[in-house]
């Protein structure tokens, strides 16, 4: 093969794959809590406009409960994920902060899209809605990138490695 053809330096391929870890896994953090504010704000849209018992879905205590756990934990990972963009973009991002936003924000995307299902009922799972396709593509986010348990593994060591 050309030398002109090499990516970096040669026998570094897996160093230089590590440096840009902490950007594709903050990237996948950004992409989820897109997804999570996304899927909240169909829902949202949804349940004031479906009836049961006479009323709005939304008009219900329950519903009103989840859509303020739902917002509130939306908002909470976002500002975390903009304070680790800021970080990124200081060039001070850690690998173990990535994957802290990375494992939260994932995980927070399957959590928040598999409560809106439950509030759009059986139109929740059909591909004609948004939710329905949101619910299928929400899975593999806990899995690139590194997995949740890979994730919690990099953070464990870290906590690990610190004196008391």
């Amino acid at each position: 093969m050309p030398d002109a053809n090499l990516l970096g330096t040669e026998g570094k391929g897996f160093v230089h794959l590590m440096e840009h870890l902490p950007l594709e896994r903050i990237s996948i953090a950004v992409a989820a809590i897109a997804a999570a504010r996304a899927a909240y704000e169909w829902t949202r849209e949804y349940v004031f406009e479906r009836k049961a018992f006479g009323k709005p879905v939304g008009d219900l205590q329950n519903t009103r409960f989840v859509l303020a756990e739902m917002l509130t934990e939306i908002e909470v990972t976002q500002s975390h994920i903009d304070r680790c963009v800021l970080a990124l973009n200081a060039g001070e991002l850690t690998a173990v902060d990535a994957a802290k936003a990375k494992w939260w924000a994932s995980e927070l995307q399957k959590r928040v899209v598999d409560r809106c299902v439950q509030l759009h009922g059986g139109y929740g799972f059909m591909m004609e809605y948004p939710i329905g396709r949101a619910f299928v593509d929400s899975r593999v986010q806990t899995l690139y990138g590194g997995t949740t348990e890979v994730m919690k593994e990099i953070i464990g060591r870290d906590i690990a490695a610190r004196p008391a």
